[in-house]
């Protein structure tokens, strides 16, 4: 069984994958909030109850992969893969996990983890050209071309931080939640339900616009998929996206997991 770690801006996820002759299945999954002063000893603590709780011993797990966008957080993970799992960690992009595809940009180096994971999943759960729409901390957009290879893309401010910014740089707007408008009226009746259009209807917009540029540019038939924990919500009020699959990172290690071991 593979621990799969997704270590994001603002939460890592841990995920159990399970192998068989169709493919991988993701089994569980837990979610905490990023904080690199965490230690090894209080993930273990945290994640083993957590596997317990679902019957699973923590001998079960012969592998971890990890994909990291927080550098200070990798040296205590891989102490939690090396003392309570017994395992030596791959990372994405790394050793034997280095990236198997064409990194078509001005610095390969530069592409995120999580990213790069995002195309190696796109391309093998769908295929074809793709543009790839990850809401995180940041909104990313990624060009993959038919043969897997990654053509570059956009990064925007997520959802969330322009919702931040918004209040924080204001003194009287109040703090709300990023939810879908009861309505698809764009004329607010109060303050908080003109932010709230102003936030949810402008990023919709934002997103759309942008993605249609990218497919004229591409010049070819293209496929949008949408990951994240937001892409839900958008999708109830665009129709941009051919597919959502709010695990595709998940699915991207354990690909790359898949790949590894077999070389």
């Amino acid at each position: 069984m593979l621990l799969a770690i997704d270590v994001g801006n603002t939460n890592v996820v841990f995920a159990l994958v399970e192998y068989g002759e169709g493919g991988h299945k993701i089994r569980t999954r837990w979610r905490i909030a990023t904080d690199p002063r965490r230690t090894a000893d209080e993930y273990a603590v945290w994640l083993v109850q957590l596997m317990a709780i679902e019957g699973i011993d923590r001998s079960a797990v012969n592998a971890v992969m990890i994909g990291s966008v927080v550098p200070r957080a990798d040296h205590n993970l891989t102490v939690l893969a090396q003392k309570y799992f017994g395992v030596e960690p791959m990372f994405a992009g790394q050793g034997k996990a280095a990236w198997q595809f064409e990194i078509d940009v001005e610095q390969p180096s530069s592409l995120g983890a999580d990213r790069a994971l995002n195309c190696i999943a796109a391309h093998e759960l769908i295929g074809g050209d793709l543009i790839v729409v990850d809401f995180g901390t940041a909104t990313k957009f990624e060009a993959v071309d038919f043969n897997g290879a990654y053509k570059g893309g956009i990064i925007a401010p997520g959802i969330n931080l322009s919702l931040d910014a918004l209040v924080g740089k204001t003194a009287k707007l109040p703090r709300i939640a990023i939810a879908a408008p009861p309505t698809d009226s764009v004329i607010g009746r109060n303050t908080e339900s003109q932010m709230l259009i102003g936030v949810y209807w402008g990023y919709v917009a934002m997103m759309e616009g942008l993605i249609a540029r990218m497919k004229e540019e591409i010049g070819r038939p293209v496929k949008v998929l949408a990951t994240g924990g937001l892409a839900v919500l958008f999708d109830e009020h665009t129709q941009v996206f051919d597919m959502v699959e709010p695990e595709l990172t998940l699915h991207g290690l354990a690909i790359l997991a898949r790949q590894a071991r077999a070389r």
